[in-house]
């Protein structure tokens, strides 16, 4: 890897295009994103896929992102198949028009696997933010955990956000000499927004807040019902708690929840929050029910307790600390865990008082570091 753009007077600055589409990789590339523009040695180019149109708009509006390149791809009720095929060919003439030096990635979405895909059809060395992470099935989550493997062999630099992430990568024969342990960029973006004033008005709600998000898709269908049987009974059961969801805007979450959910009192639906409102939310929430991986990320550096609406996750670090507690989607058990924390102010604060795993908040930094002496030596 050899850097190949001319630029500031003349000093040749190494081309990285960021490619991305979806909220998280947004969230969790605006960091390495600030860090990389501050370089004196890295030229970024920012190409995103749009997976998530409204999702992704509202992410970058609230770190002042504005694409060189938008493929603008998402489409109603959106197959793999689409975003596959229209990632492959909407990348491949700015690939050929930027000539990056490297094309970074993040996570584990269907985005990052068609754009490191594609950087390799052009042999384009790839960098993969938050690499390593593995629940050892394939199908859990979908098709997420098989993303993962694959981007494992097309990456030329692992960016793991952990010791065991790291781990997970050498046991599957990646060169020693790439894995490198940033912590997780998740924790940057969520100190960088922490900063940015109080929670508005609008979302201070009575009683102690019980935070729902639902959107994998292993969970369509009878795990969105599962989880929503759940929330009527607490909502019925602690007239102490009100309950917000914030609705993932895809049909198969946004109709089910509605239905099940839209006349109980105490529960408030909400559309999808900008990151910087669902951060100070969390903050001042009892506990938070999800199925995200990067709000399990959130919620330990916040020391709010998480209950894990699934029944694997690659964030083994959280429940290995105490931070997070995997219940699956089975109504009785996620009551039960629920009922367990609002009563108990002893087990709560053990949950809240886990040591957050997933890093300093310095990650970008660091991989803007590795990002420097790798592509500067050629």
């Amino acid at each position: 890897m050899g850097p190949s753009r001319m630029a500031n007077g003349g000093s040749t600055r190494a081309k990285v295009l960021l490619f991305f589409g979806t909220r998280p990789e947004a969230i969790k590339l605006a960091p390495v994103l600030r860090a990389l523009r501050a370089s004196q040695h890295l030229a970024p180019v920012v190409c995103v896929s749009a997976q998530h149109r409204e999702l992704l708009d509202n992410v970058l509006r609230g770190f002042e992102i504005v694409p060189d390149y938008d493929l603008d791809l998402m489409v109603s009720d959106q197959s793999l198949f689409h975003i596959t095929a229209a990632v492959l060919s909407g990348l491949e003439p700015i690939l050929a028009d930027e000539a990056p030096d490297l094309v970074l990635v993040q996570g584990d979405a269907q985005t990052a696997l068609c754009g490191a895909l594609a950087a390799y059809y052009r042999r384009v060395p790839i960098g993969h933010v938050e690499a390593g992470l593995r629940t050892g099935d394939r199908y859990a989550p979908f098709p997420e955990e098989m993303n993962r493997r694959l981007l494992a062999r097309l990456a030329s630099l692992h960016f793991a956000p952990t010791g065991a992430a790291r781990d997970n990568l050498l046991a599957e024969g990646v060169p020693e000499a790439d894995v490198f342990v940033t912590g997780n960029t998740e924790i940057d973006a969520l100190r960088f927004m922490s900063a940015h004033g109080p929670l508005p008005d609008a979302f201070a709600f009575p009683g102690r807040t019980l935070l729902v998000t639902a959107h994998r898709r292993e969970s369509f269908g009878t795990g969105i019902e599962r989880i929503c049987e759940a929330l009527r009974t607490l909502a019925r059961e602690h007239s102490e708690v009100t309950i917000v969801f914030p609705v993932h805007p895809n049909p198969h979450v946004d109709g089910p929840v509605r239905r099940a959910l839209g006349d109980v009192p105490r529960i408030i639906l909400t559309g999808p929050l900008d990151y910087a409102s669902f951060v100070h939310l969390l903050a001042r929430s009892a506990l938070v029910l999800t199925d995200s991986g990067g709000i399990q990320e959130a919620a330990a550096a916040l020391h709010v307790p998480a209950l894990v609406l699934r029944e694997k996750t690659e964030r083994v670090e959280g429940i290995r600390a105490g931070a997070a507690r995997l219940v699956g989607t089975d109504p009785a058990r996620i009551v039960a865990e629920v009922d367990a924390l609002l009563s108990d102010s002893r087990a709560h604060a053990a949950m809240a008082r886990a040591k957050n795993p997933y890093g300093d908040g310095h990650a970008a930094m660091r991989i803007v570091e590795i990002l420097e002496a790798r592509l500067a030596r050629g």
